[in-house]
């Protein structure tokens, strides 16, 4: 039997990121014009900095996206190439302008406006059937920037791959419409292996009050669910077996744009390697932990080493130990 293409297959957003930064990024209308401290142009896009991020990590990675034929387009496709991210499923439509987004970060805080462009063009139709067959593993981000194109068909694209012996996991990210809840997602929930919302996301999922109540709620139509808890780390939950929470000590951040992106390729990769779940999940928070030391969502992710050697820093507790 041949071995897997890809380590790891990613389905999502693909668009730059313009990045401003500053203590005070609030923009002043009626022409006014403010200066911050710094502004630079960053691979963006949760699904683009996951797959970079896996790469980094070692794995074999391919991109599933939509971009248009402009400069834009073509400055993602070459970036996310350098990094070793294969781009051939990544569709270049003619008409439409590729995504982007400006994110106005000062500090842990940051606001996001985003034009989605041609990134919501992508159906399941544009993934190729020989990418999910020769993946180890399928993850899909920004699902509600997608459910319109994407989400009639990405339950079956995930089962699909499921059938090929791959596992899958879907990263929702915020959904701007505050829809949350439909049937094209809670069948793409249903074929998913894992979950992995942050805080926010969780609790607006499952209509649960509090992060444990809403981790066990998700877990219990499942995937198994890490709930992404920022600097204080992550709440694991599989089924109906005891919650578990995963911190590492604490790290002074540059910027957090894309760190929980980086957690995903962090968490997959350990599973990929053998690690057990709480295990992997440490190896996420080393790998979103350490990509915040730099600008941008990339720049600052890890490779292997890197991240192994504070993961194995990681506390590994059940909730009720660290007081959650």
């Amino acid at each position: 039997m041949s071995s897997p293409d890809f380590d790891l297959v990613v389905i999502g957003d693909c668009n730059p990121d313009v990045l401003v930064l500053g203590p005070d990024v609030t923009p002043v209308f009626c022409q006014a014009e403010k200066l911050v401290d710094r502004m630079s142009l960053e691979i963006g896009g949760s699904a683009s900095i996951t797959a970079v991020a896996a790469a980094r990590l070692g794995l074999r990675v391919a991109l599933a996206a939509a971009v248009g034929r402009d400069a834009a387009g073509t400055f993602m496709l070459d970036a996310l190439a350098r990094e070793g991210v294969d781009v051939s499923a990544v569709a270049i439509r003619d008409g439409l302008a590729t995504g982007m987004t400006v994110a106005l970060s000062r500090g842990g805080d940051r606001a996001i406006l985003t034009a989605l462009g041609a990134m919501n063009s992508l159906t399941a139709a544009d993934i190729p059937a020989s990418v999910l067959s020769g993946a180890r593993h399928v993850h899909v981000s920004s699902y509600f920037l997608l459910a319109d194109s994407l989400g009639p068909g990405l339950a079956d694209v995930l089962a699909s791959a499921r059938a090929a012996g791959a596992t899958t996991s879907l990263d929702t990210n915020w959904d701007p419409a505050q829809r949350w809840r439909d049937e094209r997602l809670s069948a793409a929930i249903a074929q998913a292996d894992l979950l992995l919302p942050n805080e926010a996301e969780a609790l607006a999922l499952s209509g649960a009050s509090t992060v444990p109540a809403a981790a066990a709620d998700l877990a219990a139509r499942g995937p198994r669910v890490a709930v992404k808890l920022g600097a204080r780390g992550v709440l694991l939950a599989s089924g109906f077996a005891e919650l578990h929470r995963v911190s590492l000590p604490p790290v002074t951040p540059v910027d957090t744009t894309g760190a929980g992106d980086c957690f995903n390729a962090g968490l997959i990769a350990g599973l990929l390697h053998g690690l057990p779940l709480p295990r992997a999940a440490a190896l996420g928070c080393a790998t979103g932990a350490l990509s915040t030391g730099a600008l941008g969502g990339t720049a600052g992710a890890p490779d292997l080493q890197k991240a192994m050697d504070l993961a194995a820093r990681a506390i590994i507790a059940l909730p009720a130990e660290t007081g959650f």
